[in-house]
């Protein structure tokens, strides 16, 4: 992480703005996001920040904007382009069963997975497609996909900008060695508790 930081500090931060908006709308609306979470250009832009070449409030807007917008296109492809056609790609196909879950979430929990799947990155990258297909209000996708688009935009740009604090802190009291590791643990753990979480809530969603 520290070299990736590193390299987005050597560049204009205007680049850095335009290269998380391109990765986070990239991957909600041309499925990117099964290559490049979006998240992480969302944590290390929050990373950039807590260094000072980025405003963490700019970040923060530049991430939810290019998430909504992402998700809107999304919405489109699938609306008029994709339709019934999204099961049978070859890059979708070895992915049939999990776009089956999510058709299936998505026909149970209406707007609320689009909410929800704005925080697993499969259910990121196609959701917004299926919910096009699926032909659900373009008013009702907006008002979930601008709440999910708000709370995890801020919520990852935030989490990159603790850790990018907690980094420097912790270099200059033990060296960057040990800074490295004890975000690297501090990443792992977070993304773990995430995932935990996730899988509970699919969990009861799906026994429901």
């Amino acid at each position: 992480m520290s070299g990736i930081v590193e390299g987005l500090l050597s560049v204009e931060s205007i680049w850095v703005y335009v290269l998380v908006a391109t990765l986070v709308f990239a991957e909600d609306a041309i499925f990117v996001g099964f290559v490049i979470p979006g998240e992480t250009a969302a944590v290390l832009g929050g990373v950039d920040a807590s260094r000072g070449h980025v405003s963490v409030v700019l970040i923060a807007l530049v991430v939810v904007l290019a998430a909504v917008v992402g998700d809107t296109v999304g919405y489109e492809v699938g609306k008029h382009l994709v339709g019934p056609r999204l099961l049978g790609h070859d890059r979708l196909r070895k992915h049939h069963q999990r776009i089956h879950d999510a058709q299936d979430f998505l026909a149970r929990r209406g707007g609320w997975a689009v909410f929800l799947g704005r925080f697993t990155a499969f259910f990121r990258a196609v959701m917004p497609a299926l919910a096009g297909s699926a032909r659900m209000p373009y008013p009702r996708f907006l008002a979930f996909n601008a709440l999910g688009g708000v709370v995890w935009g801020i919520g990852f740009v935030v989490l990159g900008y603790l850790a990018g604090s907690s980094y420097k802190t912790v270099e200059h009291q033990v060296g960057r060695g040990a800074a490295f590791a004890a975000v690297g643990l501090l990443v792992v753990a977070l993304v773990v508790l995430h995932l935990c979480r996730r899988r509970a809530e699919r969990a009861r969603a799906l026994a429901d």
